[in-house]
């Protein structure tokens, strides 16, 4: 049975009413739930109530004090508070100065102008903030934070001897990411940055696990015009599906598409997407892939259709007869069996049957 994963939680710290309908509603047409807050005081209590996955903060929160800077206080607990949540500043009176400020010291994502606001550029930027690697560490956390991560889910090892996973990630911070959530789970693990780092390693070592970004080339942004032919990370997905290894796809590439694309024709074990990307549900995640690939068959590789043509051919039929069988063409048969041929890395219908017999 399916659940629904809960949208990314956002916060809107801003007082004045028309500001808060205008984020709001790009907010929540991003998929995102929306608190809003239009003073300091409410705006701490909102971030020490739940973690937040993005945060838009007017300077001044007292529309009649123009010197207000209180948003620069909520930068401040938010890096306290809440280091997982990615900050925007908003404002009206800004200067050079207080822009690097914000960006260095303080730690925003970015820091926008009023008077020059883009609805088009503002959705962007909202895409970019939520594919950027969260900032927390793991000795960052506040103990209330802290306590409660760890009552919601036990930290076991996996088993008593570690697996080894291999982490494919061009992007620092997510590297940085998924290495401290792995090694925590006692896992030992071996990290690529690019496509041909990562194949070499698939050729040399077995894994008991990939974790694999779609999208690893840094310079390259990813959107729906985009040829997904392009994405390297597909050509991973078919050497760890050979492999036998289960792969779980942690990536900012949410096309409907390229999503199907990867368990239709990879059979990943999970695709996560970046700008929703939830801790708990990832170790979860990694403990029952590890469990599933030690049960992992070569015949698991196979898709259903292609299963359903080699059990048939296990029962002795001719390919006319699986054609009949299963109400398709020839050339749809041998198009299958040639595929079967070369996941199971056989080349005669009898190296077949004997994979059928267990030999």
């Amino acid at each position: 049975m399916m659940t629904s994963k809960p949208s990314p939680r956002a916060i809107v710290i801003e007082d004045d009413s028309s500001w808060q309908q205008i984020l709001s509603e790009i907010l929540s047409d991003s998929g995102m739930t929306v608190d809003v807050a239009d003073n300091l005081e409410d705006a701490l209590k909102l971030l020490k109530a739940e973690p937040h996955r993005l945060a838009l903060v007017d300077l001044s929160l007292e529309s009649k004090d123009h010197s207000n800077e209180d948003g620069l206080r909520v930068l401040e607990a938010i890096k306290r508070l809440d280091p997982g949540c990615q900050s925007i500043l908003l404002t009206g009176f800004a200067t050079v100065e207080l822009a690097v400020s914000v960006l260095t010291e303080l730690g925003a994502f970015s820091f926008l102008r009023k008077e020059s606001f883009n609805r088009a550029q503002f959705r962007e930027l909202i895409s970019q903030a939520l594919v950027s690697a969260p900032k927390i560490q793991a000795d960052e956390i506040t103990p209330n934070l802290a306590a409660k991560s760890t009552s919601n889910i036990k930290s076991e090892p996996v088993s008593h001897k570690a697996a080894n996973v291999l982490v494919v990630e061009d992007d620092a911070g997510w590297r940085s990411i998924l290495s401290e959530l792995l090694t925590d789970a006692g896992l030992e693990i071996r990290v690529c940055s690019s496509y041909g780092d990562a194949l070499g390693a698939l050729r040399r070592e077995t894994f008991s696990l990939a974790v694999v970004d779609l999208s690893l080339t840094a310079d390259v942004v990813w959107d729906d015009a985009a040829d997904s032919d392009s994405l390297e990370g597909y050509s991973l997905l078919a050497n760890t599906r050979v492999a036998g290894t289960p792969t779980i796809v942690v990536s900012g590439v949410v096309g409907v598409d390229e999503i199907q694309r990867a368990y239709n024709e990879h059979s990943v074990f999970a695709y996560l997407e970046k700008q929703a990307f939830d801790r708990n549900t990832f170790r979860r995640l990694v403990r029952e892939a590890i469990a599933a690939g030690s049960t992992f068959s070569e015949l698991d590789q196979l898709t259903q259709r292609e299963r359903e043509v080699f059990d048939l051919l296990a029962k002795g039929m001719t390919n006319k007869e699986i054609a009949d069988a299963l109400v398709i063409t020839n050339n749809t048969v041998k198009r299958h069996l040639k595929a079967v041929f070369e996941k199971l890395d056989v080349h005669t219908r009898a190296a077949a049957l004997s994979k059928a017999r267990g030999g």
